[in-house]
């Protein structure tokens, strides 16, 4: 099977609706098994998310999973190296979360490792304050002069400080972000790291909190298989497993790409992504449109928007030159020997002649590529539209459309899966069909076989992805219709009919995809080949 099926099915597989069987959507029978065959297909979607992504080199988790594994790890380092709970997070954070680059650190210079870190044993510290009794001591942040010994604390290093400075200097570090992991004592020359166990004892609810997260994040961020989720509020990790993963899809439902984080987007790399979002964002653009749509005044050099049909164009005030748009001549010195004042063939004669000035041609390029670009932003736009309106519908999809159905013509769940089947397709089908346009705007233009061929497989693709959306759009209209309440063969003719659409839209796309992730190489035409030659090729390939 070629990387084009196996990307599709790989979706299909990490989708909630795995067993729904889209590679086979044309061949399901969908016989009227009953309730048996609903709960095992239920049971099956329940233990799906895991088991169907780790057969995709990839595992979703929850927070408390990757928490679960966080502690590991630090007892890990805990019972290897034998040193404190405060001391293996210290280490683990330093080192990355790398259980082998902390164990070779340790054992090749432990003195070193320690050194580095600030990490000193407690020593008499403790009876050293015991032995102060109630004594009263100096803090060296505030300057107060009576705190009691019972009110001041230290690290490993001895330097004592009154508690209420110690949890206004803690306060400070969380507030300051991920920095607060690696604090050392406040005195100026001690470079003593303060453990996570003081950290809890002086921060307060929140700030231990925000101590927590960011220790926690650190461990996410450290391992460079694992990634957080990238949809706003998901709170999932995703765990690469084994070989190269592109598109992920998590648990709650949000599909990125692995390797630059950014909306699934196969069959484009992630190069062209990145280029085509720096094109959407940027001013180049504004600027293409100013160049091919606005000129400047021939005597105050104001830029002037041509907004009307009629070539007289009179400047603002307090300039009010009026001069013709095409040649920027004194509109006084056109009549019947320039064509008229409303067509000015001299420039029409420069043009055809092909005397056209510098700034002339400049302006008919910037002209060409705002069009250009314009018609491929626009079918990215739409599809991208169409494609959060699937999405919209499927959330909304078992209150209003399956339970009715199901209640109208007393079928089982099992046998309405369907119709959601079918939004799945056309909602992944949108996005690939969304960046095939931004494929085809840096499509190289110098050869046009390349071009033919794309073209024929996007339109076609898209030709049966448009009957697949009415289908499911408009024609399931009349069944939801209590008041029409067509017949049930009826309605099992329309079940066969979308089922069969969803199965050819999977077969176009499988073809688009596995065309444009090969880079087209498939193109063997001769340059004489016209639309029978590609007719020709797509039936060499079986397409």
């Amino acid at each position: 099977m070629d990387d084009g099926e196996d990307w599709f099915e790989e979706y299909c597989a990490e989708s909630d609706c795995s067993d729904y069987g889209l590679e086979d959507a044309g061949s399901s029978d969908y016989d009227h098994a009953g309730d048996q065959d609903e709960q095992q297909n239920d049971a099956h979607v329940e233990e799906e998310p895991a088991a169907s992504s780790a057969r995709h080199g990839y595992v979703v988790m929850s927070e408390a999973e990757v928490r679960e594994r966080q502690e590991v790890e630090v007892s890990s380092i805990c019972s290897v190296l034998q040193v404190p709970r405060a001391w293996a997070c210290a280490l683990l954070v330093r080192y990355d979360w790398d259980l082998g680059r902390v164990q070779d650190a340790w054992f090749t210079n432990e003195e070193a490792v320690r050194g580095d870190l600030g990490l000193l044993l407690e020593g008499d510290v403790g009876r050293r304050a015991v032995a102060l009794g109630k004594k009263l001591l100096k803090c060296r942040i505030c300057l107060e002069d009576e705190c009691p010994c019972d009110q001041m604390s230290s690290a490993a290093c001895g330097h004592l400080f009154c508690d209420v400075c110690w949890g206004v200097y803690i306060h400070t570090a969380v507030a300051d972000g991920p920095g607060c992991l690696t604090l050392r004592c406040p005195d100026p020359g001690c470079r003593v790291i303060i453990s996570r166990d003081m950290v809890e004892r002086f921060a307060t609810d929140e700030d231990a909190h925000k101590y927590s997260r960011y220790l926690f994040r650190s461990f996410v961020g450290g391992d460079k298989k694992l990634k957080w989720c990238p949809a706003p509020d998901c709170q999932f990790v995703v765990e690469l497993v084994e070989g190269e993963v592109f598109d992920v899809r998590c648990r709650c439902s949000h599909c990125f790409c692995w390797n630059c984080g950014e909306e699934a987007h196969r069959p484009v790399g992630c190069e062209t992504v990145a280029k085509w979002a720096l094109k959407n964002s940027t001013e180049a653009e504004n600027t293409e449109w100013i160049l091919a749509y606005c000129k400047p005044c021939p005597k105050c050099h104001r830029q002037i928007e041509k907004n009307a049909g009629c070539m007289h164009m009179t400047c603002r005030a307090p300039c009010r030159y009026e001069f013709c748009w095409l040649c920027l001549g004194a509109w006084f010195r056109h009549g019947e020997s320039t064509g008229g004042f409303y067509a000015c063939n001299v420039y029409k004669h420069a043009k055809e002649a092909g005397e056209m000035d510098e700034e002339d041609l400049r302006r008919r390029r910037a002209r060409d590529s705002m069009e250009r670009y314009t018609h491929y932003f626009e079918r990215w736009a739409a599809n991208h539209m169409s494609r959060q309106k699937a999405l919209g519908v499927l959330a909304g999809l078992e209150e209003e459309q399956v339970e009715r159905l199901k209640d109208m013509y007393s079928q089982p769940h099992g046998q309405l899966k369907f119709v959601k089947e079918a939004w799945l397709q056309i909602a992944e089908c949108r996005r690939v069909l969304k960046w095939s346009y931004t494929y085809g705007y840096y499509l190289a233009p110098g050869d046009g076989r390349e071009k033919e061929f794309f073209e024929y497989l996007q339109g076609e693709a898209e030709a049966q992805l448009d009957i697949l959306h009415s289908c499911a759009e408009n024609q399931i209209r009349h069944f939801l219709d209590s008041t029409a309440c067509p017949p049930l063969e009826e309605f099992l003719r329309y079940r066969s009919r979308l089922v069969g659409s969803t199965s050819v839209v999977q077969h176009y796309f499988k073809n688009l995809v596995r065309a444009l992730e090969s880079g087209l190489k498939q193109v063997e035409l001769p340059p004489e080949a016209g639309a029978s030659g590609v007719a020709a090729l797509f039936h060499e390939l079986d397409i």
